[in-house]
This record gives structure tokens, C-alpha cells and sequence, in this order.
């Protein structure tokens, strides 16, 4: 076995003996071979944004842990450091992998929370035991905190179609903490089971007393993609599913729909969007206070244009309704229902670094549902208005 000489000095003056180096040396090895196949990846999120206008208190979430648009208006921000290690299942008999991501920024605050759990602009993001098991064609295992099976949008700014959150991004949950399965029944079929302490994004978080013991939530969805032989629409998408459990921070029963997909088009470089999110809010169950039932629910289309290698363009339109007391509480706005309309130029200038400039107008269609001097205070305007810029390198 070959030693450095600094190794080797130390062995002479008698600081270290051989047999202690050796060991060393082999666990240092195994340390190695078992990080060989752990994959580091991530990026790094910032953005430049304008709010026209005064009175930027009341504004659309635009962050993946619902925090105002106005905490952004009008300035530089930082948004969040991602940090992904990876070693994913492999396809043989019973391999078993992990993933882990760390989130550092203020986008990382309040995303998947526990009380105490995480300091600061801190949390983690898909932190799971990753195990495949040979059942039929392989079942896959996912044990820990994961994102949720429903949705047309991501927590992930660059992997979205806009800067900006939709509406029904904002109302369905964003982490589950529990196990979920998954299993390709074909080609074109794969389908989603699982059951997770709460409905709620907390890290371990559990239904209120007294059936925290037994109430859990639980969750399914379907995804069908078009086979090769399917013209142009080959490669469409379209999902759908149901999460139904206990909301720990709102103190409630809740069931999330959701059905969506892409489409390609004719035009090859044009594809079409839609998804619908719905949420039925349940009385309060478990606390001594009860309320009414009430519902959210969003409806939006999306488009997208390669217009050269380098040039994209994003469009999305938005409807998003809810029930007047929701409204009243300020859970979603004052406004009983709004809609919006985004539209995204995308350049891939440099690199590794999606760049883009976005347009937002937000409409509040009954009453005032934006604006207001003070943090609290009652909305004073109906529109909203966004001019940003984002730009995140991946790594």
C-alpha cells in the first residue's frame, strides 16, 4: 500500500501506527465507493421585480410557500439556494437509493415546516428512502417527505412555464410526509398511491387529537401519456387525482381534485396546457370552534412557442373562485374570485442560466382584492400589476 510522505513522516516520529493508517485508509475507501454513485445538483434562484403603483401590502402570492407578492415588490431579491444529493433506486432486484434537497433562502422559509424543526430561511424538499421492489414491472417506493402527486405547477421556478405561481398552485398542498407508490402499468399508464400523516406541508406534522392516532391522508393520481403512434399528439400528457386528509394549519378536513395535461399541437413548436385545481374545505372537526364548509377553485390555460433555439414565449390565463366567507377571511384575498394573465419571454442567453422577463395583471372581479398602505390593512384596488425579471443557473 503506497503512503504520501506526510503519511510516512508520521509513521516514523511515531504518531500514527501502520495498522491505524491502513484502517483508516479502508474506511476512507468504503466512505468513498459508497458516495461514487451520489449524484450534487441544484441551482440558484434570484429575480429583479416591479409593482407599479403604491400600496403593494395586498398583493397574489407569487412564492412556493404562499408569502404576498409584496414581500418582492419593487427590488432585487434572492429567492432560494437548492441543493440536491441523489442516488436514485436502480432497475435490478430490490436496489434501494435516496434524494435529499436542502433549501436556503427566503423561499425556503415556510415550505415543508415543523415547529422547531428548521431555523430560519431553512427546510428540506424530497428527503426520502428511495426503494424498488421486482413486483410486475417494478414498484417503486418513496419513504420520507416528498412533493405531491397533483398540480400543473412546481416549487421549482425554472421547471415552470412562468416566473409567477398560478392560483392553483397556491391552493393544493406542496410536501406530504408518509410513503408513496408508483407503478407503470404500461407504456402509457402510470399510477400513484399513498398515505401521509396530513394534509399540510409540516415535516411529521399530525392530525389534531383525538384521531391523530388514526386519521391520516390519503392520496392517488393517474398519468396517461400518448403512445409513439399517436400522430402529433404523441407525447401529450394528461393527469389527474385525489389528496383527502386533515389541514393541521387551518384545522380542517380537505379534499384536493385536480385533472390537467400538455398537449402538443399540429405546429410543432407550439403546445397547449390546461389544469384544474379544486379544493372542498370541510368544517372544523377537531377544534371546539366550527365552521361552514366552503371550496377554491382555479382554472387555467397555458400556451408555448419555440420561436427560435433560443427564444420561448409563455402565455397563461387564469380563473380562480372561492367561497364569500373564505373571502371575508382573507385566506385567499378579499375578493370572492379574480383572474390573471401572464405572459413570459424566455432567452437562453448564457449557459446553464434560464433568463426571462414577465408581465403580470391580476383582476379582482367582486370588490377590491389588492393594494393597502399597511401590512393587515383592507385591500383599495382591484388590479394588480407585475413587470419581472428571472434568472436561475442549474447545476
Amino acid at each position: 500500500m503506497k503512503y504520501n510522505a506526510w503519511t510516512l513522516a508520521l509513521i516514523g516520529a511515531g504518531v500514527v501506527s501502520l495498522p491505524a493508517v491502513a484502517h483508516a485508509d479502508e474506511h476512507t475507501n468504503a466512505v468513498l465507493t459508497a458516495l461514487s454513485t451520489t449524484t450534487i445538483s441544484g441551482y440558484v434562484d434570484t429575480s429583479m421585480q416591479w409593482n407599479p403603483g403604491t400600496g403593494n401590502q395586498n398583493l397574489p402570492a407569487i412564492s412556493p410557500n404562499g408569502r404576498p407578492g409584496g414581500t418582492k415588490a419593487d427590488g432585487f431579491n434572492f429567492n432560494v439556494l437548492a441543493l440536491t444529493l441523489s442516488k436514485p433506486a436502480g432497475e435490478e432486484a430490490w436496489s434501494a437509493g435516496y434524494n435529499a434537497t436542502l433549501l436556503f433562502g427566503p423561499d425556503a422559509a415556510g415550505y415543508n415546516t415543523s415547529v422547531g424543526a428548521f431555523p430560519g430561511d431553512f427546510s428540506l424538499k424530497d428527503a426520502y428512502v428511495d426503494l424498488h421492489a421486482p413486483l410486475g414491472n417494478g414498484l417503486d417506493i418513496k419513504l420520507g417527505t416528498f412533493t405531491e402527486i397533483l398540480g400543473y405547477e412546481v416549487y421549482e421556478t425554472g421547471n415552470n412555464p412562468n416566473y409567477t405561481r398560478s392560483y392553483g398552485y397556491e391552493i393544493e398542498p406542496t410536501a406530504m410526509t408518509g410513503v408513496l407508490a408508483g407503478y407503470q402499468l404500461n407504456s402509457a399508464v402510470l399510477v400513484n398511491a399513498g398515505i401521509c400523516d396530513a394534509w399540510n406541508a409540516g415535516v411529521n406534522a399530525r392530525s389534531s387529537p383525538p384521531k391523530a392516532e388514526s386519521y391520516k391522508t390519503y392520496m392517488g393520481s393517474v398519468t396517461f401519456t400518448c403512445p409513439t403512434n399517436c400522430s402529433f399528439v404523441s407525447g401529450s400528457t394528461l393527469s389527474g387525482g385525489a389528496i383527502n386528509g386533515f389541514d393541521a394549519g387551518t384545522g380542517a378536513d380537505k379534499t384536493s381534485l385536480y385533472i390537467g395535461g400538455t398537449f402538443n399541437t399540429p405546429i410543432p413548436s407550439v403546445k397547449v396546457g390546461a389544469a384544474y385545481d379544486y379544493a372542498m374545505l370541510g368544517p372544523n372537526q377537531f377544534g371546539a370552534v366550527q365552521h361552514q364548509s366552503g371550496y377554491q377553485g382555479a382554472f387555467g390555460l397555458y400556451v408555448s412557442w419555440q420561436a427560435t433555439e433560443k427564444l420561448s414565449l409563455y402565455s397563461r390565463g387564469e380563473y380562480f373562485a372561492e367561497s364569500g366567507y373564505l373571502a371575508a377571511a382573507g385566506i385567499a384575498g378579499a375578493a370572492a374570485s379574480a383572474f390573471e394573465f401572464t405572459e413570459t419571454v424566455q432567452y437562453d442567453l448564457w449557459k446553464n442560466v434560464l433568463a426571462r422577463l414577465e408581465f403580470r395583471w391580476d383582476h379582482a372581479e367582486h370588490g377590491n382584492g389588492f393594494g393597502g398602505f399597511a401590512a393587515g390593512a383592507a385591500p383599495t384596488g382591484n388590479n394588480a400589476f407585475l413587470l419581472a425579471a428571472n434568472f436561475v443557473y442549474k447545476f
